[in-house]
């Protein structure tokens, strides 16, 4: 029987198979480069309602299952406060910023998830803007740390007796492994040509709270600012706020466009953020499929990918692990279709 994995990749996602891994029983060596990914420049939302779009089903589904995982185990082994909000709030700015959001409040009650609707967001939440009155709160909803999921991750691997590796340039260098799971997210085609993962640049701010500033917001804020959307998430010492999303091939420089279009809008939901401190502005590139949904399957008989998650690669991670394992202990080796 095989026993032994090679993990390309050393985000959430490959962090999240080789740990999984290693708890059923395989040797693991996970392959990673020194310097951070787009794991480490994420929101760190598990956001399925608050992500949904009518005819998006199957991801909406898809992100139900991997919540449901998380609440269920999956932070088991991580430090305790990791999770930063147990609760997001969807508010709209203008008026048809508000049917955006009714219309997706009543397509996640007609797919049997409904979530509570408000005229009142501001008793929810105080610190929003006056005028800002409608939206939907989604309670079930987590936010996570992204920087210490990846952190505990890597420590539970360790303790785990997961061994680490550099980053490789082709699969003949992972052969000595009964099994390879490409989890390097836009890396991966360079691995297994025709894969079909594209990047997609993505621009978030770190502000930080200081002393004599309204308090930091208790749950994840998600607004549509006259069309654009914007995120809010809650950090020990401050908010992570986001996102923008376009191609621009592998540049990771953030842009003084995608960084005022994202102050002007988080300012627009709580004006008080703007007496925060800026202390980080970055980028990072999500790995993006032709249907949005996530390559997860075999390959060839001892190849298997993890890859193409999107903007929910921390809500995915850990149903991403959960079927990598089904996919170890099963019998059948029935490729996955390719886009």
């Amino acid at each position: 029987m095989p026993s032994s994995i090679a993990v390309i990749g050393g985000g959430v996602i490959g962090l999240a198979v080789a740990r999984r891994a290693a708890l059923d029983g395989w040797s693991v060596r996970v392959h990673r480069a020194e310097e951070p990914g787009a794991s480490w420049v994420a929101g760190g939302m598990l956001a399925p309602h608050s992500e949904g779009w009518p005819g998006e089903q199957d991801q909406l589904q898809l992100g139900l299952d991997s919540l449901a995982l998380w609440h269920d185990g999956f932070l088991d082994g991580l430090p305790d406060d990791v999770v930063t909000a147990r609760d997001s709030l969807v508010v709209a700015v203008d008026r048809a910023d508000a049917s955006d959001v009714r219309t997706v409040a009543d397509w996640l009650a007609a797919q049997g998830h409904p979530v509570t609707v408000t005229t009142a967001a501001r008793d929810v939440e105080p610190l929003l803007a006056q005028g800002i009155r409608h939206g939907f709160r989604a309670e079930t909803e987590l936010a996570v740390d992204n920087r210490l999921v990846v952190e505990g991750l890597i420590a539970h691997c360790d303790r785990l007796g997961v061994q680490w590796a550099g980053p490789v340039a082709s699969l003949d260098e992972t052969r000595d492994a009964d099994i390879t799971v490409l989890a390097n997210g836009i890396d991966a085609p360079a691995l297994w040509p025709g894969l079909p993962v594209r990047p997609v640049k993505g621009e978030i701010l770190r502000l930080r709270w200081r002393k004599g500033c309204m308090p930091v917001p208790q749950r994840v804020i998600r607004a549509r600012v006259h069309g654009r959307q914007v995120y809010l998430v809650p950090r020990a010492d401050g908010v992570v706020a986001g996102a923008t999303q376009y191609e621009h091939g592998r540049d990771t420089a953030p842009s003084v466009t995608g960084v005022r279009d994202i102050l002007d809008d988080a300012c627009a939901v709580i004006p008080a953020l703007g007496e925060y401190e800026l202390a980080e502005c970055a980028a990072g590139l999500r790995p993006m499929t032709p249907d949005g949904l996530p390559i997860v399957g075999w390959l060839d008989d001892r190849t298997l990918a993890a890859t193409g998650h999107g903007r929910n690669g921390f809500l995915l991670s850990a149903w991403t692990a959960q079927r990598v394992s089904e996919l170890l202990a099963g019998d059948a080796r029935e490729k996955v279709a390719l886009c």
